[in-house]
């Protein structure tokens, strides 16, 4: 009996949606993880990308625990000389929500050409509705 390996043509990928109005963040974006890397199935192999497509809707009323709202900041740099950029956790809930869930599940995901491929099967909206009607997502309840 031989190990099954999964490849290209033999992954089947399906559309699931979670809800993240009223849950933490961390909790949103591992299962989000889990579920792009396609650790959930038992086909799972890890050097291929069998994960499904996940999409995240009410990304603008996700929760923070504790203080972090006002404690965790958010760096970006542009590379020049005085290019640093802080953001609060409350800046970035509130004007910029899609980037901050994408940022969280990115973070879980593998680093390299694998991890990329992965990432682009996330599709994060703020509010409650999204373009992915006609795949006809399955809900996830975390």
């Amino acid at each position: 009996m031989t190990t099954f390996m999964a490849n290209a043509s033999n992954i089947e990928r399906k559309w699931y949606v979670i809800d993240a109005k009223g849950k933490s963040l961390g909790r949103v974006a591992s299962k989000a993880a889990v579920m792009l890397r396609g650790k959930h199935k038992a086909t799972y192999t890890p050097h291929v990308d069998c994960g499904d497509n996940i999409i995240i809707i009410n990304a603008k009323e996700v929760l923070l625990t504790g203080n972090k709202l006002d404690q965790k900041i958010y760096y970006n740099h542009s590379g020049y000389t005085g290019g640093l950029r802080q953001r609060t956790a409350r800046q970035m809930r509130d004007n910029y929500a899609v980037e901050m869930v994408e940022r969280a599940v990115k973070g879980m995901l593998p680093k390299g050409r694998l991890g990329r491929q992965m990432y682009k099967k996330l599709f994060v909206y703020e509010g409650s509705e999204h373009n992915q009607k006609a795949q006809k997502p399955e809900n996830i309840e975390i």
